[in-house]
C-alpha cells in the first residue's frame, strides 16, 4: 500500500499546491473585506439615527434574497464554465460564460422592474406596521438601491467567470475597489455632506456600477489573438446581438434554481428564527446580534473554501477524472479546516476585548460567549462537511440531494427545535443556536453518507 501511493503522480493534476493556494488566499481576502466593509457601513448608518438604520436593515433583509438568486445562477455559470474547462473546451467556455452574462442581464432587469413596482406592497405589508420615519428611509433606500440590482447581477456573473477559471484574484481585486468607493462614498456623504439615507444608498448603486463595468470590461478581449494567450482564461463575445442557447442555460439553471431555492429557503427560515430570539427580550436580540457578527469571521475561511470547492471539482468533473475530483475534496477540506481552526482560536482569544467594545449588559455578554464558544467549537469540527462538502456535490451537477437535505433538516432541526429548545424548554437564544447546530450535524452525517456512497458522481451538467 506504500509503494502504491508513492507511485500516485501528482504532476498531472489539475492543480498544484501553488493554484491551490493562489485560488484559496483571495476567497478569503474577498470574505473578510466583505465583512469589514459591512460592519464600517453599519456604524456609519447609525450616525443618521435609529430610524434609518430600521429602514435599511428592513430593506437589505429583502436584497438579501436577490442576492442570494444571483449568486446561485453565478455559481450555476462556475459549474458549467469550469466543467467545460476540464474538457479543455474553451470556447464552449467562453459561450457558457457569454449566456451567464447575459441571461443575468435580462433576469435583473426583470427583477428590478418587479422591485420598482411592487415596492409600496414589500413596505406596507411586507415589513409589516412600521413608524412613518422608518417607511421614509426604507423607501428613500430602495428607490435607489434597486437601480443597482443589474450591476449587482453582472459583478456577481463575472467574478462567478474568473473563480471558474482560477484567478480569484481578479475578483478580489474588483471587491476590494467596489467597496472601497462604498465606505469612502459613505464617509463622504454622511459626514461631510451630511446627506441622510440617500448618503448610504448612492455609494452602493455607484460602488455596484463600477464593479460591473471593470467586470465587463475585463471579460472582453481588446484583440483577437489576446484570447489565446492563456489556455484557461476565456472572454464573453464583443456583440450586443444575444442569442439564447437553450442547451447551455439548461446546464446554468440545472444547478443555479435549486441553489436558489436552497439559499432563499436559508435566509427566510434565518428570519422565521430571528422573529423568535426578539421575544426573548433586548438581551437576546443584542446577543444574537453580536453572535452573527463573530460567527461570521469564523467562518469566513469555510465559505471561502466552499467557492474554491466549486471551481476546482468541476473542472475534475469536466475532465472526467472523479479520482482527482475525491483528491481535491479532501484537500480542500483540509485546508478549510485548518484556516476555520486558527479564526476561532484568534476569536477566542480577542473575545473579551470584543465584548468590551460592544458595552453590552452583563446578561447579554454572557450569552454571547455561551453562544459563540459552542458556535466556534461547531464551525472547527461540523461545519466544513455541512456546507463546503455539498459544494463538491454542486460541482458534479448532483444539485437535488444537497438542495432536500438542506431544506428539510432547516425546517425541522434549526426551525422547530429552535422553538422547543428555545421557546418551550427555557433555553432562550442559547436553545436557538443549539438548534442550528443540531442541523449542520445532520446535514454533515448526510452529506458525508452521500460522498461516501459516490452517488454523486457521473451527475456533470455538460
Amino acid at each position: 500500500m506504500v509503494m502504491h501511493r508513492r507511485k500516485r503522480n501528482t504532476s498531472t493534476y489539475l492543480f498544484s499546491n501553488k493554484d491551490l493556494v493562489a485560488l484559496y488566499v483571495p476567497l478569503i481576502i474577498e470574505q473578510m473585506l466583505a465583512m469589514l466593509v459591512g460592519l464600517a457601513d453599519s456604524i456609519m448608518v447609525s450616525s443618521v439615527g435609529e430610524a434609518a438604520v430600521s429602514g435599511v436593515s428592513l430593506v437589505d433583509s429583502c436584497f438579501q434574497l436577490i442576492i442570494n438568486l444571483f449568486a446561485a445562477l453565478a455559481t450555476g455559470g462556475a459549474v458549467t464554465v469550469g466543467q467545460y474547462l476540464g474538457q479543455k473546451n474553451k470556447e464552449k467556455a467562453g459561450e457558457a460564460a457569454t449566456q451567464l452574462v447575459w441571461f443575468s442581464m435580462i433576469l435583473s432587469l426583470g427583477v428590478m422592474a418587479l422591485m420598482y413596482a411592487g415596492k409600496g406592497l414589500i413596505l406596507n405589508h411586507v415589513f409589516g406596521q412600521i413608524e412613518a420615519d422608518v417607511y421614509g428611509h426604507a423607501d428613500t433606500y430602495m428607490m435607489i438601491v434597486n437601480a443597482s440590482i443589474p450591476f449587482l447581477a453582472l459583478y456577481n456573473a463575472g467574478a462567478a467567470i474568473f473563480r471558474s477559471i482560477g484567478n480569484s484574484n481578479i475578483s478580489m481585486r474588483v471587491s476590494l475597489i467596489m467597496n472601497g468607493i462604498n465606505v469612502v462614498g459613505n464617509a463622504i456623504l454622511i459626514y461631510v455632506c451630511k446627506c441622510g439615507t440617500e448618503g448610504v444608498a448612492i455609494p452602493t448603486l455607484v460602488s455596484r456600477l463600477a464593479a460591473a463595468v471593470i467586470m465587463i470590461i475585463l471579460l472582453i478581449p481588446k484583440k483577437s489573438a489576446q484570447a489565446k494567450q492563456d489556455s484557461t482564461r476565456i472572454y464573453i463575445k464583443k456583440s450586443l446581438h444575444y442569442r439564447a442557447n437553450w442547451h447551455m442555460l439548461k446546464s446554468i439553471l440545472l444547478v443555479g434554481i435549486p441553489n436558489g431555492l436552497e439559499n432563499s429557503m436559508f435566509q427566510l427560515g434565518k428570519i422565521l428564527v430571528l422573529s423568535l430570539v426578539s421575544t426573548f427580550g433586548t438581551y437576546a436580540i443584542a446577543a444574537n446580534a453580536v453572535g452573527n457578527v463573530i460567527a461570521g469571521f469564523q467562518l469566513m475561511a469555510g465559505m471561502a473554501a466552499s467557492l474554491a470547492m466549486v471551481t476546482v471539482v468541476s473542472r475534475c468533473v469536466g475532465a472526467g477524472d472523479y479520482e482527482q475530483a475525491k483528491y481535491y475534496t479532501i484537500k480542500v477540506l483540509v485546508m478549510a479546516y485548518m484556516c476555520i481552526i486558527v479564526t476561532v482560536l484568534f476569536t477566542f482569544a480577542v473575545l473579551p476585548l470584543v465584548m468590551k467594545a460592544y458595552g453590552l449588559s452583563y446578561e447579554a455578554q454572557s450569552a454571547a460567549e455561551k453562544i459563540l464558544m459552542l458556535h466556534g467549537i461547531a464551525a472547527s469540527t461540523i461545519w466544513p462537511v455541512a456546507f463546503t462538502l455539498p459544494c463538491t456535490f454542486r460541482a458534479a451537477g448532483d444539485v437535488k440531494y444537497s438542495m432536500i437535505v438542506s431544506i428539510c433538516t432547516m425546517w425541522i432541526c434549526r426551525i422547530v427545535f429552535s422553538y422547543v429548545l428555545g421557546k418551550y424548554m427555557g433555553m432562550g437564544v442559547f436553545g436557538v443556536w443549539v438548534a442550528m447546530i443540531m442541523d449542520q450535524f445532520v446535514r454533515g452525517v448526510l452529506f458525508i453518507r452521500r460522498y461516501l456512497s459516490g452517488r454523486w458522481i457521473g451527475k456533470k451538467v455538460i
